[in-house]
């Protein structure tokens, strides 16, 4: 209907801002007018009928409160009376779910403004016991909301598939959980007895199903059975995510840190613990084979994730490690009052947190965690989502500096760095969790190389790759053709998934020197092979680049060796080969027509990713390249003049509109002219200039990182010109040739330069300032030319 539009209005109308009011009188007379109207539609539910009437209402009345303070609502006449309409229609709106579900989120915005604002307004403004009101109306609200919630597991399993589970609409459901926290914190007391009243007969109940079920499936028990167990599932997914999403919103900076409500937050973690205990044990006595819902899976896993980050961040503040003391004492004389000084308010609360959660105390609980994340990974190989939010809680705990120290001390840590192998761990040989591969590796390595990590997990880095080293020998071990094998495909691509992984986790020269030692000599030619045999095929080529692309990175100056080493030229000779390899194969390939569906994942995505390989190699700055042409070592020279010819054969077109290929393409551009002028100025003319049309086409380039890096090119060329114009060298000689050529080169870049900068959009101008100055004293005249040309374009008067 039209009418949704006038509510679109209206909203636009609810956001005025305060400065288009000449006094505050006016404004609040505005606001009086504002919630009369809305009071009236809410009475009258005129027109509410109707979906997008309904929706941009909801909206008008999230807008409301983001607008207006709730000191200038409880003002407005009538405030007790709207605020009771509002908690009616909310609480309708919930029960009718199935109706209103990317609506609700509005709703739950509009009470979490109202509570968040309740501190700073006096109880004496505006109407009368309006705090005692809100405090009534959003227990109501809660109320609806966990009954509603709960009761829409049933109401979607009788639909038969006519009606969608919210619990599958994952933008929904975060927006509606990100705004619970502050609502369900306001009376925190009642709605913690309100989920509980609710959460422990069904943990009982479920515990009674499971003991009835035993170690078999569900699936394989009678339908009504199974019906029962899908309902008790749905509703404990459901109370799990709301426990999570609340336990999550304690603030540790608060004024309210201290007040007890930890002590809320313990009552109701032990339920969603102990509902983690129960589902992991029927997973591990079946092996697997009894398992629950996956959504009650990833709803643990979101309790858990929000759990860590709320209360395992002070394991070694109050886990009294005598020798972290002692050091502490002696490396740090200040630090020692504070050691024997009394805990501080969050270290009690801490402490208070997990003596009310009867659990065990923090190692316990943290045990607990990752057992479940050990066992996900063992039994739910086929579930990417599951596998995926599983190593992304590994990953946050792992990254924190307390959590990771309490992990080095837990058995199953031990356990996975000693057995991460597809034997162990089904997941790795699922196809589709490849990525994941890469994030689990990467883990374990940071954990290992963490300080003490080799001591407390009694294993070394080398002991921690033998796997992997084992598995690049067998590889090594074959012939080209045993190595096109369909049977080596899937080993090939874990392998470079793995090793970037363990690459992405090194941070310093020790680490990185370790990996390169294991890998050098016998396991580095593999790649150069690999390349040259699996050239046509995307999944294997570039799991193999994206490892290349990580271990050439030279990020914390990590790639740093001896003075007396050769491994910075060794890798860079390596890393030729491997690009060179495939470069050659893939020109040889005839291109796929332009506009083709696939032509990014079968030619671009590789050529990109190889441009980034070698982009990292030649700015990594540990190579020193005049060996190479000193011994007449060709894998510089063969490197760029792969390079060269793969960006040669992209068009303009195409480079400019994949924005991951642009960059790589750019950068490369960039690089050569920055440190290889002898190659690049010795090209063919027309060669030359196809390189700096791109130049001239990417400084014109919306994104001011393409931009960018073509004004850095333009300004390499101009200051050697400056530099260079009266020496006799074979780089001037050659870049004289090309102008002679095109004697309008340095005029037409100056006048596209000074176009951008008067007239082009501002996020450029920094970028392409930086060539002015050395692109004016290369040529004075390009810039006297279009000086001349700028004033004659004026009228007389302005000239």
């Amino acid at each position: 209907p039209r009418s949704s539009k006038a509510m679109e209005a209206v909203i636009l109308l609810c956001s005025i801002r305060r400065s288009l009011f000449p006094t505050d009188k006016d404004r609040a007379a505005f606001l009086g007018r504002l919630m009369t109207g809305i009071r009236d539609l809410l009475s009258n539910q005129t027109g509410l009928q109707h979906q997008d009437n309904y929706h941009q209402f909801c909206r008008l009345l999230g807008r409301l409160k983001a607008n207006y303070q709730l000191s200038e609502l409880v003002k407005a006449d009538g405030y007790l009376e709207w605020l009771e309409l509002a908690s009616s229609f909310t609480v309708q709106s919930i029960r009718n779910w199935q109706y209103s579900t990317n609506s609700i989120h509005y709703l739950l915005a509009l009470w979490g403004r109202l509570v968040a604002a309740v501190p700073y307004v006096r109880p004496e403004t505006g109407a009368r016991g309006h705090v005692q009101a809100l405090e009534k109306q959003v227990v109501t609200v809660v109320e609806a909301y966990v009954n509603s919630m709960c009761g829409s597991v049933e109401t979607v399993l009788q639909s038969d598939g006519a009606l969608d589970d919210p619990l599958d609409d994952d933008g929904s459901l975060k927006e509606q959980l990100d705004r619970l926290p502050v609502i369900c914190r306001f009376q925190y007391g009642s709605v913690a007895n309100l989920i509980l009243q609710k959460f422990d007969p069904l943990l009982s109940t479920y515990r009674e199903m499971l003991n009835h079920l035993g170690s078999s499936s569900t699936d394989s028990a009678p339908s009504d059975v199974q019906r029962r167990v899908a309902i008790v599932e749905g509703q404990l997914t459901w109370l799990t995510y709301m426990v999570g999403t609340i336990v999550g919103g304690h603030s540790w900076s608060s004024a309210h840190v201290g007040d007890g409500e930890e002590t809320i937050d313990a009552s109701l973690s032990r339920r969603a613990l102990q509902l983690g205990q129960v589902v992991d044990f029927r997973l591990t006595r079946s092996a697997g084979a009894g398992r629950a819902d996956p959504k009650l899976e990833l709803a643990l896993l979101f309790y858990f994730q929000n759990f860590r980050r709320v209360y395992m961040f002070m394991w070694d503040q109050v886990s009294g490690n005598a020798e972290n003391v002692s050091v502490s004492v002696s490396m740090v004389g200040m630090m020692a009052a504070k050691l024997d000084s009394a805990p501080s308010t969050k270290q009690k609360v801490y402490q208070n947190m997990f003596e009310h959660l009867g659990m065990g105390d923090h190692t316990q609980v943290s045990n607990q965690i990752v057992t479940k994340v050990g066992n996900n990974l063992k039994f739910w190989p086929e579930e990417q989502d599951i596998v995926a939010k599983t190593l992304e809680l590994l990953l946050d705990m792992a990254g924190g500096y307390s959590s990771s120290k309490l992990l080095l001390t837990l058995d199953t840590i031990k356990f996975l760095a000693r057995h991460h192998t597809a034997d162990h761990f089904p997941f790795l040989s699922v196809p589709a969790n490849t990525r994941h591969r890469t994030t689990f590796h990467a883990t374990l390595a940071r954990l290992l190389l963490s300080p003490g990590g080799e001591e407390k997990l009694g294993l070394t880095f080398e002991q921690f790759l033998e796997p992997l080293v084992s598995t690049l020998s067998q590889l090594g071990a074959l012939s080209s053709n045993e190595l096109r094998n369909e049977a080596a495909r899937r080993p090939l691509i874990g392998i470079y998934r793995d090793l970037r992984g363990v690459a992405s986790s090194l941070h310093n020269r020790r680490t990185y020197g370790m990996l390169f030692d294991i890998l050098h000599p016998q396991h580095l030619p593999l790649m150069g092979k690999v390349a040259d045999v699996w050239h046509d095929q995307p999944d294997v080529i570039i799991s193999l680049l994206r490892f290349l692309q990580e271990f050439c990175h030279n990020k914390a100056n990590r790639v740093n060796f001896d003075q007396s080493s050769a491994n910075g030229i060794l890798l860079f000779r390596a890393t030729s080969d491997a690009i060179c390899a495939y470069g050659r194969r893939m020109l040889a390939n005839p291109p796929p027509a332009t506009g083709t569906a696939d032509v990014y994942k079968t030619r671009f995505k590789g050529l990109a990713l190889s441009l980034n390989v070698l982009n990292s190699a030649l700015g990594g700055n540990y190579v020193c390249f005049g060996v190479f042409a000193l011994y007449n070592d060709p894998a510089l020279d063969n490197a760029l003049d792969v390079a060269l010819q793969m960006i040669l054969s992209v068009p303009l077109e195409d480079a400019l509109s994949y924005p991951k290929l642009s960059k790589a393409y750019y950068g490369f551009v960039e690089i050569i002219f920055r440190s290889h002028k002898k190659t690049v100025f010795a090209l063919e003319t027309n060669v030359f200039m196809q390189l700096m049309t791109a130049v001239h086409e990417g400084l014109q380039a919306s994104d001011a990182t393409l931009s960018s890096l073509c004004a850095n090119t333009v300004d390499h060329i101009a200051t050697y010109y400056f530099s260079n114009a009266s020496k006799e060298k074979v780089e001037m000689h050659n870049l004289n040739k090309h102008l002679s050529a095109h004697p309008n080169l340095f005029s037409s870049l100056t006048a596209t330069l000074f176009n951008l900068l008067l007239f082009g959009a501002p996020q450029n101008h920094w970028a392409v300032m930086r060539p002015m100055l050395s692109l004016m004293l290369a040529s004075e005249s390009s810039f006297t030319a279009y000086k001349d040309h700028l004033l004659s374009t004026q009228t007389p008067e302005n000239q």
